[in-house]
């Protein structure tokens, strides 16, 4: 029996094969692929947002920066966590649009 490594699969065959298998169109497989895809990643992000929302009990980057200016969070403290959260409000946001993007 032989073992094909992922390296000797071509990833036309592979995606032939899984639209044979699924009877659907190569086109197919791939847009529900790349959906997939985004969508778990949003998911993980969202997922990440809520922990560092929960933690600081705010509901976005913007309420985390007002709570700076108010005094209400030591800045030393969350400087990074803030970045942190920045940043993937804007990943989310960029994820949303391209699933938006997808047929």
């Amino acid at each position: 029996m032989t073992v094909l490594r992922p390296q000797d699969v071509e990833t036309d065959t592979i995606l032939g094969k899984a639209a044979k298998a699924l009877q659907v169109s190569e086109e197919d497989v791939l847009r529900q692929g790349i959906r997939a895809l985004l969508e778990r990643r949003l998911r993980d992000i969202k997922a990440q947002i809520f922990e560092l929302t929960g933690y600081y009990e705010i509901s976005s980057v913007g309420e985390m920066e007002e709570q700076y200016r108010d005094g209400a969070l030591e800045e030393a403290d969350s400087w990074r966590d803030l970045q942190h959260l920045d940043h993937l409000e804007y990943k989310r946001d960029r994820l949303q649009e391209l699933i938006e993007m997808l047929p």
